[in-house]
């Protein structure tokens, strides 16, 4: 068991900030490190991991129902036909982040969202295909990166691709979030449910 963990009243070993409020520890318990291949869902975990640059994720975890209300569900076929009026609009809403150059990555993001589809492809598979052939097994809190190889490659890539707000710390935190790789503790409650979902799910191809 990690020395890092936080363990509570009843046992429970967590990492450690997973336990300052009770929206953390929802967080952790029941969807942080989880695997998806959700288009939408991967669709929002990234622009909110954009919208985080910068601020602490609680101020996003809290905000996120604001969030999803004000981008139409993260709906990609609805936020890439988002106009100037639309992004003005959104800067006068108190319930989320009013910064215009994340906006406007988001509306940004999901046109070329839509482009990927056109030409075949998934976020999914490409996400995904920059999973790590293998990802040591965190024992401490020094063992997290902030980046890594595979991070700055998907970052780089998606660059290519067009999408912002999508640098290696970004793509990490994502890649994270997303369930592509694993960074529970040693010993943490939820690091046993993230691998065996991993090791049970289906990974899509990445198509060129």
């Amino acid at each position: 068991m990690s020395p890092d963990l936080h363990v509570d009243e009843a046992g429970v070993a967590r990492c450690p900030w997973a336990t300052s409020t009770p929206d953390y520890v929802a967080y952790h318990d029941d969807e942080w490190g989880e695997p998806t291949t959700d288009e939408r869902t991967l669709f929002e975990k990234l622009c909110l991991e954009g919208f985080q640059s910068g601020l602490s994720w609680i101020t996003i975890l809290r905000k996120r129902e604001a969030f999803r209300e004000a981008f139409d569900g993260f709906d990609a076929a609805v936020v890439a036909r988002y106009r100037p009026d639309d992004v003005d609009r959104l800067l006068t809403d108190a319930a989320i982040i009013r910064h215009r150059g994340k906006i406007e990555a988001t509306v940004n993001n999901a046109v070329r969202m839509l482009e990927l589809w056109d030409g075949g492809e998934t976020l999914a598979g490409l996400i995904w295909s920059h999973e790590p052939v293998d990802h040591p097994v965190p024992r401490s809190l020094s063992d997290v990166p902030a980046t890594t190889p595979e991070s700055t490659a998907l970052s780089r890539e998606l660059k290519k691709r067009g999408f912002r707000f999508v640098g290696p710390t970004t793509a990490y935190a994502g890649m994270q979030a997303m369930g592509i790789v694993n960074d529970h503790l040693v010993g943490c409650v939820s690091r046993r449910k993230c691998s065996e979902l991993r090791a049970a799910m289906t990974k899509p191809a990445h198509s060129p």
